[in-house]
């Protein structure tokens, strides 16, 4: 049987969680599980246990790069890095708070800027993340200064022209 948790993440992920059979392959192949507290694997068989509370307020749906390492090793090809994007949705409705609050405040800049100018621009989101979050402002200027001199990290950004069509996907995902 289902549980209500699991139903809401497969609808929002668009994966099947109750196809895994725990092999491990995505917690071996992940770069970030000595991070995590639980790991990819143990996460979906927690969503199968229907272990809301623990996972809503976990870490590890937060810390998720969705690099999609995971979904690449996974003989079943479950897509973790969309259930990682689930359970965040899931817990942002339900009001928990962020385990990883800096996680979630980049997530809002770098959407809100997407929205705003159409694109991604890193100038503007790293930028207001510096200003908004509690990283120390300088600690990794010497990267940003290196991108920069590379061009990789633009002064002005460029348009994408499609301004109104992004803003109107945003408006149609509300």
């Amino acid at each position: 049987m289902i549980n209500d948790l699991t139903s809401e993440v497969n609808r929002l992920s668009g994966q099947q969680i109750e196809m895994c059979y725990h092999c491990h392959k995505c917690t071996a192949g992940c770069p970030i599980v000595e991070q995590m507290s639980y790991g990819p694997d143990r996460v979906l068989r927690m969503v199968a246990l229907g272990e809301t509370e623990t996972l809503l307020n976990s870490a590890d749906i937060w810390l998720c790069a969705g690099c999609y390492t995971c979904a690449t090793r996974c003989p079943n090809d479950i897509d973790i890095s969309s259930v990682m994007d689930a359970l965040r949705q899931i817990a942002a409705q339900q009001g928990v708070a962020a385990a990883e609050p800096d996680v979630y405040l980049f997530h809002r800049l770098f959407m809100g800027v997407v929205k705003t100018m159409g694109r991604s621009y890193e100038g503007a989101t790293l930028g207001l993340f510096k200003v908004l979050s509690h990283v120390p402002l300088m600690n990794d200027m010497g990267a940003g200064v290196n991108l920069f001199i590379r061009g990789k990290v633009p002064l002005i950004p460029k348009s994408s022209g499609k301004t109104a069509e992004i803003r109107e996907i945003f408006e149609r995902s509300r």
